[in-house]
């Protein structure tokens, strides 16, 4: 039998080459097939208790259709309740009808509840009061406007009062300005202008004109109408002694972008009544404020745009808890871009870690530093890496609490800049001249990313996008990031996380919840997938459960005080005394726009007793402010019991 040649190699890649049109017709007819086998894997694989040991595990809250909001703000209540805020949620609809929504969650029964929300809160700012309840203040008096949609030139006009003799003056809405070239502006609210003072100054009389300011329109559609000097306008009306003592000054008129205008009404929420109860109103109008916790359980609001949208520049404000009402603080003058990160430091000054979530000066008022309280002076923290992508950055007071450490994530540049960085540094607070020192790079560049303090000493990060609000990134329409890390203090490393299958970016929010576990939720990205048209708010809410939750049982807490002194010692009845290593006070978190002043974790000194454990507090009011905390035993293998609520005072 003669042999068969082998064919030629050219022979050979012909057939090759025939083949590869059926091998690719074979590989678009199964690839549904094999998607759905890759999916079937994955869920297998994050589903083994394996997995979940090392890597957590995440599950998704059925939310009722009623109940779906767009989640601008999210507290944890003492009762252990998550108060979910929207306002009008970042919505011209909702406000204009004047629609604000809040909705309460409760992890312990998956119940929702709504709650009536008397003006609208998107983009206040909040804080904890050493009573529980949540002081929510400021918010939005008017919507921003695109220069697009602006057919009348627009602008504030000061009006003056310059007769002491009779009393305030009040104008209604469609009082009219004229110019000298005849221009003819008209009013959208009414306003009440003082009456002028006088002063005395030895045998001379001063007399200091009242002023207040309003929102005008031109009446004429158009660039005609346009200012660009400061001018005055007489006020149509007007007659006698009147057009002499009265009149508007106006820096400019014209068709720019409008901001949107801050509110000046303030909150307290009470969780056990679950209502807002209304307290003095701010002394200044203010959109994204920070309200930060003072040692003695006063608040200081800083920073914000004003009814106007203009910058308050460095005008911040005290609230005084046991009066519930606002003060000015003219000793305590410090410019901030808009929600910027105050962290209470043990010394009790103010530490500004350099996060924000934008609006203010690209230069003026962006410098890390600690804040004394009592002189106003301000020490500079030195050597941040990427000094000028703090915008959208998260902040941690990293656990324990007693070891003032501070470190910042990620961020970008300032406005809708396309730049961002993976950046982390950390600064100790306790060294006579703090500066900052490198920390682990996070996985990716990485805007508006949650950070979250756990009760094992570590803090969980997640989500964020490394494009502006989950948009355009180095050529992807989309941007926003599916992962999820566990950063570890004590190795100074970021250890991977089961990832999320959300994504989260501008307008989200992470919290810890009383069982342990982590709820993500909101998301504001400016595009949707395809990149070319506006995007969805994202009302899916995601929950973590962290590794610790699946190493086996956990100790449990079976009764004890409600109540802890600074200082103090106090006995908790528990099971599991032989077991425990340690115990954290973890104070609850309010968070909105990455920014959470709230959340810290305290070490407290254990000691064994019988039938329990003894704890310690530490005595500084800078590390233990007043207030609600959760109280964790943790066992020698990190595994935390669910929380006992505890007031520290």
């Amino acid at each position: 039998m003669t042999p068969r040649s082998r064919p030629t190699t050219a022979r050979r890649l012909l057939s090759l080459l025939a083949l590869i049109p059926t091998l690719a017709t074979l590989a678009v007819v199964n690839r549904p097939i094999v998607v759905f086998a890759q999916e079937r894997y994955h869920h297998f694989s994050i589903n083994r208790q394996s997995y979940k040991e090392q890597y957590g595990h995440w599950s998704t809250l059925p939310v009722p259709a009623g109940f779906r909001v767009n989640a601008i703000h999210a507290a944890l209540l003492r009762t252990g309740k998550v108060l979910i805020v929207a306002g009008s949620g970042n919505n011209r609809e909702s406000f204009e009808a004047g629609t604000f929504r809040t909705v309460l969650w409760d992890p312990a029964t998956d119940r929702f509840s709504q709650v009536p929300t008397p003006t609208d809160l998107f983009c206040a700012g909040h804080t904890f009061l050493p009573s529980g309840r949540l002081l929510v203040a400021g918010g939005t008096k008017s919507y921003e406007v695109l220069e697009a949609n602006i057919k009348n030139a627009a602008g504030v006009m000061k009006i003056k009062n310059e007769s002491p003799d009779f009393g305030p003056r009040r104008f209604t809405k469609g009082t009219r300005f004229r110019s000298e070239a005849g221009r003819v502006y008209q009013s959208r609210a009414d306003v009440t202008v003082p009456a002028a003072t006088k002063m005395w100054h030895g045998t001379h009389t001063m007399v200091h004109a009242g002023e207040a300011e309003v929102w005008v329109d031109a009446v004429q559609a158009g660039d005609g109408p346009t200012v660009t000097k400061p001018a005055q306008y007489s006020i149509e009306g007007l007659t006698g002694a009147d057009t002499r003592n009265l009149y508007g000054i106006a820096e400019k008129i014209t068709r720019e972008k409008q901001e949107y205008g801050g509110d000046k009404t303030s909150y307290e929420f009470d969780p056990v009544t679950e209502q807002y109860v209304r307290t003095g109103d701010l002394v200044k109008h203010r959109w994204y404020p920070t309200l930060a916790p003072l040692p003695n359980g006063d608040v200081l609001a800083v920073s914000g745009l004003d009814e106007f949208g203009r910058m308050l520049p460095g005008i911040n404000e005290r609230y005084q808890v046991t009066k519930r009402r606002w003060v000015p603080a003219p000793g305590l003058r410090r410019v901030f871009p808009t929600y910027p990160a105050l962290f209470l430091a043990k010394d009790e000054r103010l530490f500004f870690s350099g996060s924000n979530a934008g609006y203010g000066s690209d230069t003026e008022g962006r410098t890390p530093g600690l804040w004394d309280m009592r002189t106003n002076r301000f020490q500079p923290v030195p050597g941040l890496l990427d000094p000028k992508m703090t915008e959208t950055s998260a902040s941690v007071l990293l656990p324990p609490a007693q070891d003032q450490k501070v470190m910042i994530l990620g961020g970008g540049a300032v406005g809708d800049s396309p730049n961002s960085t993976a950046r982390t540094s950390i600064v100790d607070l306790d060294e006579p001249r703090p500066a900052w020192t490198r920390g682990p790079d996070l996985p990716h560049p990485t805007r508006y990313l949650s950070t979250v303090v756990l009760p094992d000493d570590t803090v969980f990060t997640s989500g964020g996008s490394s494009g502006y609000r989950g948009g355009p990134y180095r050529g992807k329409t989309r941007s926003d990031l599916l992962t999820a890390q566990i950063y570890h203090p004590d190795e100074q490393e970021f250890r991977t996380a089961a990832a999320p299958t959300v994504g989260r970016n501008y307008h989200s929010e992470a919290l810890l919840l009383p069982d342990g576990r982590v709820v993500t939720m909101g998301s504001d990205p400016i595009y949707d997938r395809s990149g070319r048209n506006p995007g969805t708010f994202e009302q899916r809410v995601e929950i973590y459960s962290p590794p610790y939750l699946f190493r086996g049982d956990r100790p449990g807490i079976v009764n004890g005080f409600t109540s802890l002194q600074r200082g103090g010692r106090a006995p908790f009845a528990t099971r599991d005394a032989g077991r425990i290593r340690s115990a954290r006070l973890v104070r609850p978190s309010a968070v909105t726009h990455g920014t959470d002043v709230d959340q810290r974790s305290v070490a407290l000194g254990v000691q064994r007793i019988p039938g329990g454990v003894s704890v310690s507090v530490p005595r500084e009011r800078g590390v233990v402010p007043p207030g609600w905390y959760m109280l964790f035993l943790i066992d020698g293998g990190g595994v935390p019991s669910p929380a006992h609520w505890v007031k520290v005072y």
